[in-house]
């Protein structure tokens, strides 16, 4: 392959990802190794990569997880299979290394619904209260924050907060009402949520039961509140990653996205794993920005090292003072993601 920088540079800006044709015969599995070890590159990805790139990837985790790999380390390159705002953390905790993203077009529906001009109006009307925020949030919004949370650790980043401190939680309402529940806060929150999870159908989950009376249902909390009542688990994607292999059921009805199936199935291949089903007739528990990346454009992504995440170095420094109270008192706490 033989295209030049700036016809490559014009690609990305026009599409978001390198269009290139790959040759059909190229193990790319041996080429993207190749790849890592010449240019000293680590491939980062989420739980939700379709499964060739989740078996290709130097680490594998949730939101916590990635961000504590991210922050420790030494590769010159961090390739990102994942969404827009996890390349994003991974460039405000290493301005000094190259940050890639296959497919910049690979968004996120919770973060699209926290516009910052809007919420940085909605917090002026709350002076005396604190920011936490999910991490599944734009670089713009955790520079508004005062603390970043990840599904993982946000009981006990708002435990690390004193009771009599009012805190506003972005953007995420369902996650939001879920921990107001647990730890027994009223936090104001941002009315926001994620298109996968907010899709599941109770009526299907229910009736999927009935012909499913031995399989548990596990939830992420991002679901809506009538989904988590009747959860048998509620837990972020590697909690319930570790209740579904440890746990002595043998069945397990999923709500959340279905790329986390591929992990369960491998960490515990005599379980039967079965995606809670929408409240409609396509795949919309498929995350489409998650799936937007491919094994190919990974391949194309590190062998051009583009596109490329950059930003501006104010709101980098702005953003990263959020992401390290988080890592801190995670670290304090002893919580490691995976």
């Amino acid at each position: 392959m033989d295209m030049n920088i700036v016809e490559a540079s014009a690609n990305i800006e026009k599409k978001g990802f390198l269009d290139v044709d790959v040759d059909p015969t190229i193990d790319l599995f041996h080429e993207i190794e190749r790849l890592k070890k010449e240019k000293n590159a680590i491939v980062l990805a989420h739980y939700y990569q379709e499964p060739d790139i989740q078996d290709v990837a130097d680490y594998i985790g949730d939101s916590l997880g990635l961000a504590q790999a991210a922050a420790k380390t030494d590769a010159d390159i961090i390739v990102f299979a994942g969404v827009h705002f996890m390349a994003e953390t991974a460039k405000i905790l290493n301005p000094n290394k190259k940050v890639l993203l296959p497919d910049l077009n690979a968004g996120c529906s919770l973060a699209d619904s926290a516009p910052a001009g809007l919420f940085k109006k909605f917090k002026e009307k709350y002076p005396d209260h604190i920011v936490i925020s999910y991490i599944n949030c734009t670089a713009e919004i955790k520079a508004l924050s005062d603390i970043i949370c990840t599904s993982s650790n946000a009981i006990k980043i708002i435990e690390s907060v004193p009771e009599d401190q009012p805190i506003i939680f972005a953007p995420d309402k369902n996650l939001g009402a879920y921990l107001n529940k647990i730890t027994g806060r009223n936090m104001v929150l941002w009315n926001g949520a994620c298109m996968v999870h907010e899709i599941f159908s109770l009526e299907k989950i229910t009736k999927l039961k009935m012909r499913n009376p031995n399989a548990k249902l596990i939830a992420h909390p991002e679901c809506e509140d009538a989904i988590l009542r009747i959860a048998d688990f509620v837990g972020s994607t590697t909690q319930l990653l570790k209740y579904a292999v440890t746990d002595a059921a043998n069945e397990f009805i999923v709500a959340t996205e279905t790329g986390i199936l591929h992990q369960m199935q491998k960490d515990a291949p005599n379980k039967t794993f079965i995606p809670a089903p929408p409240d409609n007739a396509c795949a919309c528990n498929d995350c489409p920005h998650m799936k937007l990346n491919t094994l190919e454009k990974l391949y194309l992504c590190m062998e051009y090292e583009m596109p490329e995440i950059t930003m501006e170095e104010n709101l980098r420094v702005a953003s990263l003072k959020p992401i390290e109270r988080m890592l801190d008192i995670s670290r304090k706490a002893g919580l490691i993601g995976g």
